[in-house]
Order: structure tokens, then C-alpha cells, then sequence
């Protein structure tokens, strides 16, 4: 994925608050990026587990975690690539619900969130907790398709999207930092979009 580090906006016009730095408005667009081949996934086969540092290892059917209570988003999204989509709702159950189920242990303070293709990212716990943090299987009010990540992804909008696991398979407590596919490969390990932590260093 490549982006320019100058981009200030576009035709010169005043620039939306809610833009993060370096950042542009995609509009009604919402490109398909991956560095992954495009799984088929069934929701008959399809699980989510909690595992790690937790008091109770949970895994989920595509029946059961939607028979969780159910959360909403209504927000923005920022890509790494540059680009911001505004006022978008996504539908699924909050982290926080399915956390609560599983009973992170005290020791717990890092996340390797996994796909069903073996996809990985680091998080910090505290940034998937405290209302920040869900798996999504809608759009819109309609089902995710599988190109954004469907049946179910991780949604992490406060930070860069490469951090919202597509096709997401579990979340793996730990009590230490495991950098992920990308952050192995130069990416930050957080990925703040108002901070502009696209690369290690940065």
C-alpha cells in the first residue's frame, strides 16, 4: 500500500475537521484493499473464539454470537492509504460483550487479532475496550460482503483500517506485544490516524 505523506487536500479547499492529517475524503467510494486472497467462507463454518489470557476461552458460532446483544457504529473510517469514508453504520456486537464473556485475566494488556486466512495485528487491549471495538457482519443495514471481509470483520475505526481484521477468526490476549502481517513488515504498531502513525518510527 503506498500513500503520499504530503497530501494537504484536494483543489485547495477548506480542509473538514473531521479529516485526519494527510488524509482525503473518498465519498461514496470504499476501495477493496488486502494483502490476502479473498477467502469463501460459509456461516455454517464460520467461528469466532477469545482465547489466551482469559479466565474462560469462548468460541462462537455464526448463530450464537448473533444471538449476543447486539451494537451498532455510526462513524468514520480511515485507511492508511490515505483515504477517509464519512458517516458510515456498521451492525454486529460490541468487543466489550464478547470480552465480558470470555474474563480477560489481570495480566492481559495486548491483543493478536487473527483472520481465517492466518492474518494477524497487534492491538493494545485498551484499544479494542471501552466502546471502541466490534465484530461487524453488516453494512449499511445490509450484509458485509466478502471483499470488505464478510461474513464478520473486526472494526478498530479509531485507528487505521488495516487494524479492522478482515474475515476475523479470534482475538488471542497476551501480556506482550506481538507485532502482526503488517507491523513485521514496517507498518506502526498502533496506527493512530490523527497522529499519523502509518510506519515504525513515525
Amino acid at each position: 500500500m503506498k500513500f503520499n505523506r504530503d497530501f494537504k487536500g484536494r483543489g485547495g479547499e477548506a480542509r473538514d475537521p473531521r479529516l485526519p492529517p494527510g488524509q482525503y475524503d473518498i465519498g461514496s467510494n470504499w476501495p477493496v484493499l488486502g494483502a490476502e486472497a479473498t477467502p469463501n467462507l460459509a456461516t455454517s463454518e464460520w467461528t469466532f473464539a477469545i482465547e489466551g489470557l482469559v479466565g474462560n476461552p469462548v468460541t462462537w458460532t455464526w448463530d450464537e454470537i448473533h444471538a449476543l446483544e447486539s451494537a451498532t457504529y455510526e462513524g468514520d473510517i480511515h485507511c492508511v492509504t490515505t483515504w477517509s469514508k464519512f458517516g458510515v453504520s456498521f451492525g454486529g456486537v460490541s468487543v466489550d460483550t464478547l470480552l465480558a464473556c470470555a474474563v480477560p485475566l489481570p495480566s492481559a494488556s495486548h491483543v493478536v487479532a487473527y483472520s481465517h486466512t492466518g492474518y494477524t495485528t497487534n492491538l493494545p487491549l485498551g484499544d479494542i475496550t471501552d466502546g471502541k471495538a466490534w465484530v461487524v457482519w453488516e453494512y449499511e443495514r445490509r450484509p458485509l460482503e466478502v471483499g470488505h471481509g464478510g461474513p464478520a470483520r473486526l472494526l478498530v475505526p479509531h485507528l487505521y483500517f488495516w487494524k479492522s481484521v478482515k474475515w476475523v477468526a479470534g482475538l488471542r490476549l497476551l501480556d506482550h506485544d506481538e507485532p502482526g502481517f503488517w507491523e513485521v513488515n514496517g507498518y506502526h504498531d498502533r496506527g493512530d490516524p490523527w497522529l499519523e502513525q502509518r510506519y515504525q518510527g513515525d
